[in-house]
């Protein structure tokens, strides 16, 4: 836990570089994309050293350092499978509600009637996310 806070201004460093850089007109999409390829392998780099033999370091010997290493690894799989999970339901809620609350203000301004059906709408879109997240409440129970 305490490698992904140190990973944090990390983080915030590359965001603020890359909107700098998008501001000077430079290829804005091919920042972005390099930005996010550099944070995801920051982000699997700190996650192989915090998920590392934790058994082996501690003193443990025989078998229980063999029953800690394979306990990490089982958890550590079911956490990141809940961190996808979670990640990319939110990701597809965001382009969905994105898309579809244009179109519904777009209805709304020619037929304000529209309003509740639109806000239904609106809401299943956002449902995807809530799926994810109980996916995820899931996994982590698993671990």
């Amino acid at each position: 836990m305490f490698a992904w806070l140190i990973g944090l201004p990390v983080i915030a460093v590359a965001v603020v570089a890359a909107r700098l850089a998008a501001r000077r007109g430079q290829r804005a999409g091919y920042v972005f994309a390099a930005v996010g390829l550099l944070l995801a392998i920051g982000a699997v780099v700190l996650l192989a050293a915090a998920a590392g033999p934790a058994g082996a370091a501690s003193g443990a010997t025989g078998a229980v350092a063999a029953k800690a290493a394979a306990g990490t690894g089982g958890s550590t799989a079911a956490l990141l499978g809940a961190a996808i999970a979670v990640a990319g339901s939110t990701i597809g809620a965001g382009v969905a509600v994105a898309y579809t609350g244009a179109a519904a203000l777009a209805a709304m301004s020619e037929r304000p009637e529209l309003f509740g059906r639109a806000m239904v709408i609106v809401g299943l879109a956002e449902g995807i996310a809530i799926y994810g997240l109980i996916i995820g409440i899931i996994l982590i129970g698993k671990s």
